[in-house]
């Protein structure tokens, strides 16, 4: 109900004051939303089918652009192959220099589109193994030329012969520029022929065929793609082979330009392209403007083929029909408004007068007198409802003005009050700066202004600190002075003893024997030998501490439930002892802790405070308790405190361990 009120305040404010401007304001509103939603409908739907059609002809495009090339590339492997397959049909030892220049020049000459062929013979070293032995033929200026490669260069380092020798197969090596055998950008497809049969079957050579990327680059070129649409080609390491800026060929590769532009996106799309996916996709492209690019791959190499249509042109029938549309919707909105401006003039000149005089009643003039109203129509009832608030206010201020004063002194008293109750508490955290023995840190939140928990330590001597901590029953200022009064007991009981059963049987009989409220108290109350790490504790009711040992898992403090303080004034309580190593923390705390709740009403228990103090096992005692009171919160995740939440950690670090 508050929300809805809440949401409706907030409306009112948001809109004009008249009920013309109003009447305008939501027809303009309304009409402009259904011209929005249509033309943003219109838009996206005629995109769609843009996308879907431009997806579908770059689809063929590029499939039509990857089987030019395919013919080239096959053509050209086929005929290499054939090469090695009469290579290993002849099957001689020794090498006829004559017979393989005349291979090589016949393939040139029936194969224009191949620049260059090569017959490289394998070469170990040894007695048995040919001598290092590879002709070259290539084409330059229309005529066919001869080289010997072994001349040159070691041909056995090369890639185009190491691969397919190390594979033993067939395949197109990465485009390079070759300024040794052929002066130009080329690339390479090189096919193995062997010698023997059987065990015997081993390498012989390869047979190579270079093709000129020059005619590629052409071929991609060629290319139309709307007005400044192109296409470029990927090799199958991502290198640039084509693309209309020519200082990326060959010198850049997709990877560097998404490192330098650093684009996690077009990284995404280079690994797709070199993985031989397809797709249709939204890009940035190399100059970062956005477009749709169409990739897909070239089978026989690993190559990558991508299309670039830009998104400006693609749209820019879409984007200047909308804009027509809107002009045309623009203009009908301020003829409804025109309409609607003058209907409203006509409906709201009678609430003028009595908009008057509301006015002054709000401004502090309450002997303003209304507008006589003879009408029944919803004007003349709203002029008598007016009239009978004018009256109602007058004594409604009065109760206000008193109620108000009143609810200001009880809010003052509790700010008091909470003060007072916090200064009764610890103040120096953490204590005892120049103390060898030990650390701690302690935090109390009241769920109030003011609480039931508190905590205190203190040492009876040099040798002894007294530890409390505990949780009154009940919430507010009954459970405040309940708490002082256990406190300031407790201590004062503590000084005479170093046993807590006695400290707390004391302070039992006290306030068990006049408390006509039937209020009650859990304490935990300990007394740790700073010599040798000896706790002894008496848990009366309350949650049992937590240990987090220097070595081993976290854990609870077993003992007896005993009863709480105050219900019964015969009450004996029994101690319990445990053994602190140094490095060891004791972790207490009240059940608000273990009780507080989510928005789900989900308690945040025992077993999660266990597992959050293990996270934080090591940690000092500080971070400890803001690490768990930062879990609490996190847990809670905005829902209202519902008790208090108090947390006291005590790290032991032995006799003189400073």
């Amino acid at each position: 109900m508050t929300l809805h009120k809440g949401s409706r305040l907030l409306g009112s404010r948001l809109l004009p004051r008249t009920i013309a401007a109003r009447l305008i304001l939501l027809v303009t509103l309304g009409t402009s939303l259904i011209l929005a939603g249509i033309l943003g409908f219109s838009h996206l739907r005629a995109r769609a089918l843009i996308e879907a059609e431009v997806a579908s002809s770059a689809r063929y495009l590029a499939l039509a652009s990857a089987h030019r090339v395919e013919a080239a590339l096959s053509t050209t492997a086929r005929v290499v192959e054939i090469m090695a397959l009469q290579l290993e049909q002849q099957n001689h030892d020794a090498i006829d220099a004559p017979a393989l220049q005349r291979l090589l020049r016949r393939t040139l000459e029936n194969n224009p589109e191949i620049y260059g062929t090569a017959i490289a013979f394998d070469y170990d070293g040894s007695a048995d193994s040919p001598r290092r032995y590879a002709p070259y033929l290539y084409r330059q200026d229309a005529q066919i030329h001869a080289m010997q490669l072994e001349d040159v260069y070691d041909y056995r380092r090369q890639d185009w012969y190491q691969i397919p020798r190390e594979l033993d197969q067939a395949g197109w090596s990465e485009p390079y520029f070759d300024a040794d055998a052929g002066n130009t950008l080329m690339a390479t497809y090189a096919v193995p022929f062997h010698r023997g049969s059987g065990a015997t079957r081993h390498i012989a050579g390869i047979v190579t065929a270079d093709i000129a990327l020059d005619w590629l680059a052409q071929t991609i070129g060629a290319i139309k793609v709307l007005d400044t649409g192109y296409a470029f080609l990927l090799s199958r390491h991502g290198s640039i082979l084509t693309h209309p800026v020519s200082d990326h060929i060959m010198n850049e590769s997709i990877f560097s330009l998404a490192e330098a532009a650093d684009d996690p996106v077009l990284r995404e799309l280079g690994r797709r392209m070199l993985r031989g996916e397809s797709g249709f996709v939204p890009y940035h492209g190399f100059a970062g403007m956005p477009a749709r690019l169409y990739y897909g791959p070239i089978p026989a190499t690993g190559w990558s083929l991508g299309i670039v249509f830009p998104e400006h042109e693609l749209f820019a029938d879409i984007r200047e029909m909308t804009l027509t549309v809107a002009a045309i919707g623009l203009l009908g909105i301020l003829l409804i408004c025109l309409v609607v401006a003058v209907t409203a003039r006509s409906i709201t000149r009678p609430l003028h007068s009595l908009a008057s005089a509301a006015s002054r009643m709000r401004n502090g003039d309450f002997a303003v007198r209304l507008p006589a109203q003879t009408a029944r129509d919803e004007v003349g009832d709203l002029s008598r409802a007016f009239a009978a608030m004018h009256r109602d206010l007058q004594t409604h201020i009065r109760d206000l003005v008193a109620t108000t004063a009143a609810k200001e002194r009880i809010e003052g008293e509790l700010s008091i009050a909470h003060d007072i109750q916090m200064s009764i508490l610890p103040k120096m955290l953490p204590p005892f700066f120049s103390h060898p023995a030990f650390t701690l840190f302690a935090v109390v939140e009241p769920a109030r202004e003011v609480g039931g928990d508190f905590y205190d330590f203190f040492l009876l001597d040099d040798d002894h600190l007294c530890l409390v901590i505990a949780d009154v029953s009940g919430k507010g200022v009954p459970a405040s002075l309940f708490m002082a009064v256990t406190k300031t007991l407790i201590k004062a009981t503590a000084k005479a003893t170093l046993n807590p059963a006695e400290i707390l049987g004391q302070v039992n009989r006290q306030i068990s024997h006049d408390n006509d409220q039937s209020m009650f108290v859990t304490v935990f109350c300990a007394i740790l030998d700073l010599r040798n790490g000896t706790l002894t504790y008496t848990n009366a009711g309350h949650n049992p501490p937590l240990l987090l040992p220097v070595q081993g898992a976290p854990h609870y403090l077993s003992g007896n439930p005993q009863l709480v303080i105050g219900a019964c004034e015969d009450y004996v309580y029994q101690t319990a002892r445990t053994q602190l190593a140094p490095g060891d923390c004791l972790l207490l705390y009240t059940d608000g802790v273990t009780e507080a709740m989510n928005l789900q009403d989900d308690l945040y228990s025992e077993e999660r405070l266990l597992a959050v103090a293990a996270e934080r096992q090591h940690q000092s005692v500080g971070e400890l308790i803001k690490g768990i009171t930062s879990s609490i919160r996190d847990f809670a995740a905005g829902a209202p405190q519902s008790d208090d939440i108090t947390l006291m950690a005590i790290g032991y670090r032995g006799p003189g361990d400073g």
